[in-house]
């Protein structure tokens, strides 16, 4: 933002003329300065969340590479992306680390202002929260032990799969219409959960999110990903539905993000390309 040094006469004459009004923006300032809906939020942080000056999101740091534990630190896809998002609209990002099936609700009550937790844009998230525009592309992938005998979506027909509670991939494999034959459906709280069940012959085969699963085979031996994908999906960040000056501010944010590079920098960092 632009800052304006004042000559002496000019202080004097205000200090003469206005003694006792409230600090404000001159009117030809306003008229000077085009501002985008980031750069106007920052003038009155309140308009924008629950706690002045903060931006506190929602995430499950289970969820590697978009958000994960690093000592008492979650790091990963979608920390960069709150704290460059918060900086943008001049606030400070601060985590709520919690089971992923409790973000919506803490949206929804004001909790956390975003949730932000490579969650998938669907017509039942819809109904509770709004969403940004999308910043990645994902798809539920399929985990399974090397020697399985899985070779493919048709062959989860009559399995135990295991899958992290309320996601996408959860939804996907109990939903009879999308054909997957499951014989049960098992929920874990996350991720590493569900393929040590795996790994301990309790489940068939583990379904979640692409790049996840591909961590999740990294550090554990004998389980593989599968080639194929069962959806093609995108992530977006969920925002209160009475919100939408937050939910503007930021769209515009992810923007210029997109726009200067800066978020292909951020998934390049953490993703593999194929």
């Amino acid at each position: 933002m632009k800052k304006k040094i004042l000559s002496i006469a000019l202080i004097g004459a205000m200090m003469l003329g206005i003694v006792g009004c409230g600090g404000s923006a001159a009117p030809e300032d306003a008229a000077d300065d085009e501002t985008t809906a980031p750069e106007a939020a920052e003038g009155d942080t309140s308009a924008l969340t629950g706690t002045e000056g903060v931006l506190i999101w929602g995430t499950n740091a289970e969820f590697e590479p978009y958000e994960y534990m690093e000592g008492n630190d979650v790091i990963g896809i979608d920390a960069e992306i709150a704290d460059s998002i918060a900086k943008k609209l001049g606030l400070t990002a601060q985590v709520e680390n919690m089971d992923f099936d409790a973000i919506i609700p803490s949206v929804q009550t004001g909790k956390v202002d975003i949730g932000l937790a490579g969650m998938t844009v669907d017509e039942e998230r819809l109904n509770n929260v709004n969403f940004t525009d999308t910043y990645v592309e994902a798809g539920q992938a399929i985990i399974v032990k090397e020697d399985s005998g899985i070779k493919s979506a048709a062959d989860l027909n009559g399995k135990k799969i295991g899958v992290q509670r309320g996601t996408t991939g959860d939804e996907y494999v109990s939903d009879e219409a999308n054909g997957v034959g499951a014989a049960s459906v098992e929920r874990f709280a996350n991720g590493p959960d569900a393929t040590q069940s795996l790994i301990t012959d309790k489940i068939d085969a583990v379904v979640i999110d692409n790049e996840p699963a591909k961590k999740l085979v990294e550090n554990a031996d004998g389980l593989v990903k599968l080639d194929e994908n069962l959806t093609s999906e995108q992530y977006a960040i969920a925002v209160a539905k009475d919100n939408e000056a937050l939910l503007d501010a930021i769209n515009g944010a992810l923007q210029e993000m997109k726009d200067n590079g800066e978020l292909q920098a951020i998934l390049d960092k953490y993703l593999e390309t194929e």
